[in-house]
């Protein structure tokens, strides 16, 4: 059976080929902007290897519903389904091999994320004998694989990314190959990413995202530009499943369209203004009448429920009192994040992965209190990763202001280049700023350094003899080499 099919053409005519086979064995990850024809792309590669390999999409915008006309996909509307129910579709998907596309249009996101989580875990907790192989699509992969918590509650974070980790990093075996769509890679977990062996880079515009794309296509920094001058259903693609080499492919046209969209311009209405405004008030009054009024307000609590809410909060505030009679709470929680922060084995895990740990380190330590969030986390393991805990006040202060200015993904290791500026060093210790950056690569800590100057954080000069030196704006007189 023939495995490959042709997803578009090169500038020369060339066509491109994707090798099915292979993306099984090595899972996909696209990345466009809005408007980049990202979903355009998915369709084709969806459509094109129908009849080769089950399919399964995870269609939060109901985009895909229409393959279900040609290609005889089943449409499974998430929101007409319980948890249990959608659960046991997933097995019977699996069981019997079906194409399906699970539609979450009808749900709120916080819905939307938890039913994909459990039908995804569901397809991958099968039993052995059914594990066929089969494509599942993600699209908007940035909602069930956010790299920072964002106002999803935490349990349906943890939910999502462990479904997402397990589809990426261990689906393989199990038949699954994984296919994430995002708009933009800062957004996307890097674990989950950082598993795909086959990229489809279309145009994005930010400067970190073009970094990372450029970065996991193998290009120098040089070559990013490229990227933002794609033209809309252009991407460069690398992987075993397509090219050896980044080759820019025109995605080829597709036989199934999506949902009508508002988008372009259309003939305005040409009713005469007097008829326009009987249109929009004409029986407003009785339309108003006919809106559902909001429930009536609750009843307020009895005397003794708000008397036993107070008695509990009075028990917990002498919980918090008796926990931090040696230490106040909100020291321990710096103590462990600076323990956290110093240590390699957490410096190099995923930001997730370091606030899961924090949170466990609580746990088992019993402290009980309000706990930072992701984003106040992030800046703390930070701060205390560079050591400015051990500076003055006001020098502590300068940097942290002139810190405002830095992307978060950043922080970190500008503020140990900022510290070692401070300091006067005749060095910056490479692996220091490496643990920081959570890397391991030469070349990623110069792209880092290229990145940062063009940002005007730092400047950087090299001399004949490739001795590079640092300086910190705002740090007058003082560098790091």
């Amino acid at each position: 059976m023939k495995s490959e099919i042709v997803i578009g053409h090169e500038t020369g005519g060339q066509p491109v080929t994707f090798d099915m086979e292979e993306l099984l064995a090595t899972r996909l990850l696209v990345q466009g902007n809005s408007g980049s024809g990202k979903s355009h792309l998915l369709r084709r590669l969806l459509e094109e290897s129908a009849q080769m390999v089950q399919q399964v999409v995870i269609d939060p915008e109901g985009d895909f519903t229409s393959l279900s006309d040609k290609f005889g996909h089943i449409v499974i509307d998430g929101a007409a389904y319980s948890p249990a129910e959608i659960e046991a579709l997933a097995r019977r998907i699996r069981e019997h091999r079906a194409s399906v596309v699970l539609a979450l249009e009808g749900l709120e996101v916080e819905q939307q994320i938890r039913c994909a989580a459990q039908f995804i875990t569901a397809l991958f907790d099968a039993p052995r004998e059914h594990w066929f192989p089969a494509l599942v699509v993600v699209d908007e992969a940035q909602m069930f694989a956010p790299s920072v918590a964002g106002e999803i509650a935490e349990d349906t974070r943890r939910m999502t990314l462990g479904a997402m980790t397990n589809l990426m990093c261990r689906g393989r075996k199990r038949g699954l190959a994984g296919i994430v769509a995002t708009q933009r890679l800062a957004k996307l977990a890097k674990n989950v990413a950082a598993e795909a062996s086959n990229f489809l880079m279309g145009r994005t515009f930010l400067d970190i995202d073009m970094v990372r794309a450029a970065d996991l296509l193998g290009m120098e920094r040089r070559q990013a530009e490229r990227i933002r001058e794609l033209e809309r259903g252009y991407f460069l693609a690398l992987g075993p499943a397509i090219s050896r080499r980044p080759v820019a492919v025109k995605i080829g046209p597709v036989q199934t369209g999506k949902k009508q969209q508002v988008g372009g311009l259309m003939p305005l209405p040409d009713a005469a203004p007097e008829d326009m405004e009987a249109l929009l008030t004409r029986d407003l009054a009785g339309e108003a009448a006919r809106v559902v009024p909001p429930p009536p307000p609750q009843p307020a609590p009895p005397v003794e429920a708000i008397a036993a809410s107070i008695a509990d909060a009075d028990e917990q505030a002498v919980r918090v009192e008796s926990a931090s009679e040696q230490l106040d709470v909100q020291q321990r929680i710096e103590a462990i994040i600076t323990e956290l922060a110093r240590s390699g084995e957490v410096a190099l895990q995923s930001a997730s992965a370091q606030y899961q740990t924090f949170l466990l380190r609580c746990r088992r330590e019993r402290i009980i209190g309000p706990m930072p969030d992701m984003q106040a986390f992030k800046r703390s393991f930070a701060i205390a990763g560079a050591g400015l805990d051990s500076l003055d006040g006001a020098t502590c202060d300068r940097i942290l202001q002139l810190a405002d200015n830095v992307e978060e993904d950043l922080l970190a290791p500008w503020l140990v280049i900022a510290r070692a500026a401070h300091a006067g060093e005749t060095q910056v210790d490479e692996d220091e700023l490496a643990r920081a950056y959570g890397t391991s690569s030469p070349g990623r800590i110069r792209r880092l350094l290229d990145h940062l100057e063009r940002q005007g954080l730092v400047v950087v000069r090299e001399d004949f003899g490739g001795v590079r030196t640092v300086m910190v704006p705002g740090l007058e007189g003082i560098s790091a080499s």
